[in-house]
């Protein structure tokens, strides 16, 4: 296991995960379509989570006339997503990484710190994937307010 986040230039893991939808999400099934909007989150139904979820939400039609895909995936199991994403009425799908082995593999998955309690988690990240599979940009450290407009916007300047 790493605590080094993948970085812009770096080939993007593939996975297969079950969503919030229903389906399996295949990431290796964007390839050659559109790019990836790809943002972990700690855990569904919290306050900055649900921020940044409905951020994406409400903006859904700018990235979507791009042809620009949203993905969030947490360690949470597919029926927590499922009821995070009904709640909300997300209109993306968010995908159930309960084993955190994608987190993992994104390097993403690392020690926490709250309040003098270390425990294992996921650190809010956001990876743009482009359509050939690689990594073109990350976001670290995210601050959930106003992220999707942040995302856009870089998307806008640098792939659009």
């Amino acid at each position: 296991m790493s605590d080094t986040i993948l970085q812009a230039g770096q080939k993007a893991p593939t996975f297969k995960l079950s969503a919030s939808n229903g389906q399996t999400i295949d990431l290796a099934g964007f390839r050659g379509k559109s790019p990836v909007v790809l943002y972990f989150y700690p855990k569904a139904d919290t306050p900055g989570c649900t921020k940044e979820a409905c951020g994406f939400r409400d903006t859904i039609d700018q990235f979507k006339k791009a042809k620009v895909a949203i993905l969030g995936i947490s360690p949470d199991p597919v029926e927590d997503v499922q009821a995070f994403s009904d709640k909300f009425t997300l209109n993306f799908p968010l995908l159930a990484d309960s084993d955190h082995k994608v987190a993992e593999s994104y390097g993403v998955w690392q020690e926490k710190n709250m309040m003098g309690r270390k425990y294992m988690g996921v650190v809010r990240t956001t990876f743009i994937i482009d359509k050939d599979g690689k990594i073109v940009h990350v976001f670290e450290k995210v601050k959930p307010e106003g992220h999707e407009q942040e995302v856009y916007n870089w998307l806008a300047s640098n792939l659009l």
